[in-house]
């Protein structure tokens, strides 16, 4: 039998023609982002800005910059029901794997918004408040560890486990603390801020969630 020659331009065509794997189509992160797409997800600035700062008044977070294995985590978690929130949950139950995997990568590598970056050598706020001394040396008569023993200096985060705090809107940060101080969320490595948050009174929650607010991403380390 015959060999059957095919054009190589009929390459590009045929996978578009029979539907083949390769011929899917790349997903638009910038689409979901400012649009939503076509199953329910609305777009990702309504509650997180344009510039990916968060909103203080919706007590949603900063994602600009964030770890892309961090964000993609907690995307799958809103998505299997592992993290619970009212408006997350049903929106990455949305999503696909890809269109959450393309999401994190794109604001992971969305620059930091402008004012929450400074020099090194801009003054920092003082050291010796209570949400200061939580952060930077811990309470160690409540076995409470310093904030940045995890999450790095200032809060801005280590690795794919521990986000930033830094620059975060504070009604966020509290919110999640009190969450996992009243078991609501769970989600985090070995339980460790489940146990941390159950030993903070209100007035702490508070105080550490407006000092990491308040800090510039950026600046100088902080003296013990």
């Amino acid at each position: 039998m015959p060999a059957i020659l095919i054009p190589l331009r009929w390459l590009t065509v045929l996978p578009l023609l029979f539907g083949l794997p390769w011929a899917a189509q790349a997903i638009d992160a910038t689409a979901i982002v400012t649009q939503g797409n076509d199953k329910g997800a609305a777009p990702c600035v309504t509650c997180h800005g344009i510039d990916g700062a968060g909103q203080a008044a919706m007590s949603s977070p900063r994602l600009a910059s964030l770890n892309a294995a961090y964000l993609l985590k907690q995307l799958d978690d809103f998505a299997s029901g592992a993290r619970n929130n009212s408006i997350m949950t049903p929106m990455a139950m949305a999503l696909s794997t890809d269109e959450r995997q393309a999401l994190a990568k794109y604001y992971s590598q969305l620059l930091l918004p402008e004012a929450l970056r400074v020099p090194n050598n801009v003054a920092q706020a003082p050291t010796d408040s209570v949400g200061a001394t939580l952060a930077i040396r811990g309470r160690w008569s409540d076995s409470i560890p310093a904030c940045k023993q995890c999450h790095g200096p200032r809060g801005v985060g280590v690795g794919a486990h521990f986000p930033p705090l830094a620059g975060q809107p504070s009604s966020y940060l509290a919110s999640q603390l009190r969450a996992w101080k009243e078991g609501r969320r769970h989600n985090d490595p070995l339980g460790l801020m489940g146990h941390i948050a159950e030993k903070l009174s209100d007035s702490d929650i508070d105080a550490v969630a407006n000092w990491f607010a308040a800090q510039p991403i950026g600046g100088k380390e902080e003296t013990p």
